[in-house]
């Protein structure tokens, strides 16, 4: 008979997490960093014993708020391209009902991370247990059915051994690229803490080997006919190029063959913005540049994407009468998508043989990329100098805010500053290597368009799931997997004020990060969205009962925390505090105040499908409604 080893349910778990390995282009390194964990009665006993005994290497961190650490795993298992991943612990009910919203983001961006919510007593002994829920028709109903619609791979542990089967099928999952996302273990309390004879075997070093899908030779050759007989065609670049680490094969097709290149949020940054081919973001929020490529494009190669309504500005931006798709994905579903050409492959490995195939073959824009690329630098240059005046604002997001009111704002926030000049002054600031992470609101569109990554894999947009608060947790992330490199949470008020707790953890982990609030008093996108379509602005803004504009003291709240914090109203004040906070060695917080209506609006081709009411008393209700309908008779439906 085999050896065996006697261990509880929690210990066996940590166990076979430290005997997890990967291999990427015959490059081996653990794959389980280790746990972020909140203990509570659900898990502090099982887990929480067998973490403080016998953790190997696995690194330990306590966590604030279980959607908070959750989110900082993600942005850590995305950081290192999907290559390594935190697995996270919360206790039972509303601890890891918690993590829900966490996991739907992984599910999202397609990113790995390893779910342990507790869950009630398997022998229903104690029945109901603290935060259990009671469902009339069924007893075996619990929270964590809950994770069930956000995880590629879902299981409970009712016995010890059946730990053994569900850890094989999840890590299946975890490093497969083609399934990639989150995967969740239900850990009911007591079978924590169960003892079970577990086989020796079991706990044998286990590699999962990555191998990189090759292209048929049908795709290939069908590939390379959709290419060259293209005559504008433009490379789309999604998150799976960037996973597949595909930077060098896509500038040398573009290079070689003058194909322009566009990005999606998630592939933003797979190459740098200073490449002369490189339009930058695309879609409902992408640059004038991009745009106007993909609208008159004949051939979207689209690479590892998954062409989300932001990519597409809601099935409206291409030429769908005249533009062929080539779909290159190692997700067969999305390859299928507009009827493309799918090639079925690891982005990294089907560029490799285009480019071995491709021959001389020459787009057709000569120098119109470099003009439109010029184009939106100017275009750039004008939003980095728009300022403020209190006689005559044109701001960005016009017919919104008349002039009092602008004024009113400049009066309560005390600044002049416009959202758009700050940020590409930060842009220009911070260290070319810093990662900056965004999420939410208004940010993410002027992170898309005017925020010029100048290294590749620095820029991190979580536009999946466009999670409120995913911003400070992951900039800890992103830290924990880059530490040598500054990392800036780009965040709004709004999205502050949803979750912050894990400022704590970075500081009390001395893992430094730097958050950049911008404070326009309120959810401006969303003020801009219902403002847009014929509304009035009602519920977005942050008013007081006397209707009166609240300004409220952030760098104060990180002073609390214990952070180095600054508050700017003006661009040589921001300057010298990037500046200053490049030199602290403790987080820092930069209250950067703006004006509303000064964020980026959109170009050409950005059009977002909304619900627009179909009946209402307002006149300019009436009138979207009839614009939308409009739009939509000649978008494309599927």
């Amino acid at each position: 008979m085999s050896e065996k080893i006697r261990l509880t349910t929690a210990q066996a778990l940590v166990k076979f997490l430290n005997q997890q390995y990967i291999s990427v282009d015959g490059v081996e390194t653990p794959f389980v960093e280790g746990v972020f964990h909140i203990y509570g009665h659900g898990n502090v006993l099982g887990l929480g014993e067998a973490l403080e005994n016998n953790p190997g290497r696995l690194k330990s961190y306590q966590g604030k708020n279980e959607q908070g650490m959750a989110h900082a795993a993600t942005a850590f298992a995305r950081q290192n391209l999907r290559q390594k991943i935190f697995a996270v612990s919360a206790s039972a009910g509303p601890g890891s009902a918690n993590m829900v919203t966490a996991a739907g983001t992984a599910f999202a961006n397609n990113i790995p991370v390893l779910f342990l919510p507790a869950d009630t007593f398997a022998t229903r002994q104690p029945d109901p247990v603290l935060q259990q829920l009671e469902h009339e028709h069924s007893t075996d109903l619990t929270t964590n059915e809950a994770f069930k619609a956000v995880s590629r791979y879902w299981d409970r542990i009712d016995r010890p051994e059946q730990l053994m089967s569900a850890l094989i099928r999840a890590f299946e999952v975890l490093t497969n690229p083609a399934t990639a996302g989150p995967a969740t273990i239900c850990l009911p309390q007591d079978v924590e803490a169960m003892a079970y004879d577990y086989p020796v075997s079991f706990f044998n070093k286990r590699v999962h080997y990555v191998d990189r899908k090759l292209p048929t030779q049908r795709e290939l050759d069908g590939a390379v006919a959709a290419i060259t007989q293209s005559k504008r065609p433009v490379l789309l670049v999604g998150g799976g190029a960037k996973y597949s680490e595909a930077r060098e094969e896509l500038v040398a097709l573009s290079e070689k063959t003058n194909i322009p290149i566009v990005e999606t949020h998630a592939g933003k940054s797979t190459v740098e913005f200073t490449h002369p081919n490189n339009l930058g973001g695309n879609g409902i929020l992408g640059t004038s540049a991009a745009n106007k490529a993909v609208m008159n494009a004949d051939l979207i190669i689209g690479i590892g994407t998954r062409y989300t309504d932001f990519t597409t500005s809601s099935r409206t931006l291409f030429d769908f009468d005249n533009t062929k798709f080539l779909n290159i994905n190692v997700n067969r579903g999305q390859a299928y998508k507009f009827d493309g050409f799918q090639v079925v492959a690891d982005a990294k490995a089907a560029l490799q043989s285009i480019n071995k195939n491709i021959g001389d073959y020459q787009s057709s824009y000569g120098e119109e990329t470099a003009s439109l690329k010029q184009e939106w630098e100017n275009e750039r240059n004008r939003l980095a100098a728009t300022e403020f005046n209190r006689n005559d604002f044109k701001p960005e997001i016009a017919d919104h805010f008349n002039q009092e009111i602008l004024n009113d704002y400049a009066d309560a926030l005390k600044t002049e500053l416009t959202q758009t000049e700050a940020l590409i002054k930060v842009n220009d600031v911070v260290d070319s290597d810093a990662i900056v992470i965004s999420s939410a609101g208004s940010l993410p569109g002027d992170m898309q368009r005017i925020w010029n990554a100048n290294v590749a894999n620095t820029f991190h947009l979580e536009y999946g799931y466009s999670c409120m608060g995913y911003e400070i947790a992951g900039a800890l992330g992103a830290k924990l997997a880059k530490p040598e490199q500054e990392s800036y949470a780009v965040v709004g008020d709004g999205s502050f004020l949803m979750l912050h707790s894990e400022i704590v953890t970075a500081l009390q982990y001395d893992k430094k990060i730097n958050l950049l609030l911008f404070d326009n008093s309120g959810f401006g996108c969303i003020n801009n969205l219902q403002m847009d379509h014929g509304n009035g602005s009602t519920g977005t803004e942050f008013r007081n009962v006397n209707n009166e504009i609240m300004n409220i003291d952030y760098a104060k709240i990180g002073e609390g925390y214990g952070l180095k914090t600054y508050s700017v109203n003006n661009l040589e004040d921001l300057t010298a505090a990037v500046e200053d906070a490049k030199k602290q060695t403790v987080s820092t917080l930069i209250e950067i105040k703006v004006l509303p209506k000064t964020m980026t609006d959109g170009y050409d081709g950005s059009w977002w499908n909304v619900g627009v009411a179909e009946v209402s008393e307002k006149e300019s209700v009436q009138k979207a409604a009839a614009e939308r309908q409009q739009i939509l008779d000649n978008a494309r439906q599927y």
